[in-house]
């Protein structure tokens, strides 16, 4: 993957908060990570934590990526990509580019792994996954607060097409976290416990 304060020329030392095999994840990574939006993690006192655990599995997916290549995402996407980092970054992009010492080449290589990334999910776990009508009804039950309009429950029939598809996507979201399970036995990860 190699974050950017891999390839810059910082004089400063960075603190690695954690090691993928062989490959350091460093407190910049993660800075960087967050304030681009590469890792979606809700704000508060574990960011940093959840923020690290978020590219731990980002390094083990890109790893399988290497192995099973996925087709190189085309240059238009990879600039969408890059806009949208640069977006969630808003007037922070200078800073953040300063701090951590990307530059429009780590900009880019960050977007292909993304995108690169979502492409082997794809293709390893597929974009749909078919559910019964009997889990799209237990769902519907489960999470009724989903299905609310105006602090009622709305029937069945009419949430059916949206239970399917948050059903659906519900399933795939539990088999790639049991992949990612599986990836993680089969790695070697060392945390450093300060923090």
């Amino acid at each position: 993957m190699g974050w950017p304060s891999q390839a810059s020329a910082q004089q400063l030392l960075d603190r690695v908060v954690a090691r993928v095999n062989t490959y350091a994840i460093t407190l910049t990574d993660v800075n960087a990570a967050l304030a681009l939006g590469v890792v979606d993690v809700p704000a508060g006192d574990t960011q940093e934590g959840i923020a690290t655990q978020r590219l731990i599995d980002r390094q083990l997916v890109l790893v399988e990526v290497a192995r099973f290549a996925p087709p190189e995402p085309d240059m238009a996407a990879v600039d969408r990509e890059i806009a949208t980092m640069k977006e969630r970054a808003g007037a922070r992009l200078d800073a953040v580019m300063q701090a951590t010492g990307l530059d429009e080449a780590r900009l880019r290589d960050i977007a292909r792994d993304t995108l690169r990334i979502q492409a082997y999910l794809n293709q390893r776990f597929g974009t749909t996954v078919q559910v019964s009508d009997e889990e799209v009804a237990l769902y519907y039950r489960n999470h009724a607060s989903e299905f609310q309009r105006n602090g009622t429950v709305i029937p069945f029939d009419e949430a059916q097409s949206t239970a399917r598809q948050s059903a659906a996507a519900a399933r795939r979201g539990a088999t790639i976290l049991q992949w990612m399970r599986d990836l993680r036995q089969r790695a070697e990860i060392v945390e450093p416990t300060v923090r």
